[in-house]
This record gives structure tokens, sequence and C-alpha cells, in this order.
């Protein structure tokens, strides 16, 4: 059943989850530092997008999946940390290449896609499916409510992080300043991604 108590604690998880440090809140503030907050659209728009389509397809099943060949979180994992490291590089010297074709924010789909080898992203949707799926409604509105819900708070809450990065592009003016967010950033990234791999 679908209470006003359930709405509240999805709510609250769905903040604490989205709000905190992760591999899509690092390539916002990044993105919003390198290009500005209103090219990072289409990226910010990308990440609900997979959510939803993530959460939704846990809730009908796909977590199974993840019971029966546990080996696959295994392996996405390893695409994840790939995928970052590679960020990561990319990101040394890439403030130069901000009027650049070769520079260029995360587009709509990418960012979708990434949803499913991001595994912090997986984490989100499957603790929703055993923890805060309505079970005694129909499936089919159980479903509309916890995507929604994501939808909701998710697209605001990283919006914050985008528009932080964005705030930070007037700090960073001069080559010196420039190289050493780049290599922060990266560091973060790589990081990240090491944290993911042996969690």
């Amino acid at each position: 059943m679908i209470t006003f108590a359930l709405f509240s604690a999805l709510s609250a998880f769905y903040f604490t989850m989205f709000f905190t440090p992760g591999p899509n809140n690092a390539m916002l503030t990044a993105s919003g530092m390198k290009f500005g907050f209103v090219r990072t659209l289409p990226h910010l728009l990308g990440i609900p997008l997979g959510h939803i389509f993530q959460i939704g397809l846990t809730c009908f099943g796909l977590a199974n999946l993840f019971l029966i060949y546990p080996q696959i979180q295994f392996y996405m994992k390893i695409i994840c940390f790939i995928y970052l490291i590679y960020l990561g590089w990319k990101m040394i010297g890439s403030f130069s290449m901000v009027q650049k074709e070769t520079g260029r924010p995360l587009k709509f789909y990418e960012a979708s896609l990434f949803q499913f080898i991001n595994p912090k992203a997986w984490s989100i949707a499957v603790t929703v499916a055993s923890g805060f799926f309505p079970s005694e409604e129909n499936i089919v509105i159980g479903v509309v409510f916890v995507t929604l819900t994501a939808a909701v708070i998710c697209f605001p809450t990283i919006s914050l992080w985008a528009l932080f990065g964005s705030g930070l592009r007037n700090f960073i003016k001069n080559e010196k300043t420039k190289k050493i967010i780049e290599y922060i950033l990266a560091v973060l990234l790589v990081l990240t991604g090491i944290f993911i791999l042996f969690k």
C-alpha cells in the first residue's frame, strides 16, 4: 500500500543516495566546470531517465539475475572502474579544450546508458525493489510510484553538483589553477573507481 510514510521514507532514501558523492556526481561537477550548466543539461536529463528504466526493470525482476549470476556484478564493477579511469585520463588537459570540438559534455543517451554499469545506481535500484516497493499494490502502480518518485528527487538533487561545478568556473581562469583542479578531479574519479572495484 502506498502511504505518505512510505513516500517520505523513499524520498529521503533517494535524496541521500543521489546527493552523496558517486560517479554521476563527480562527472556532473567536472562537466559543470568545463562546459557550464546549460551544456550539461543533456547529461543531467539522461541520468534520471537511465535510473527510471533501471529501477523499473529491477522491480520487474531483473534483480533476480544478480542472485542467479552474482559474477555479473563483479564484471560491471570492472567496466565501471575502467570507464572512470578513462574519464580521469581524459580530464587531464581537458579545460584547455572547452572551446574546441574535441571537448564535449556527455550526451543524453550516454548518461542514461552509464547507469547500467554504475554499481551505485544498481545498489539504489536493488534496495528500492527489495525495501521500498509497495508489494500490496498492482505491480504496474508500484513501479510507477517508485520510478516517478526517483525522477522527481533525482533531477533537482544531482543538479546541485552541476551548479556547483558551473559556479567554480569563475575560479579557474588562470592555467595553474586549471591544472590543479584537473588533477584533483582526475584523482577523485580514479579513487571513486577504486572504491567501487573493491567495495
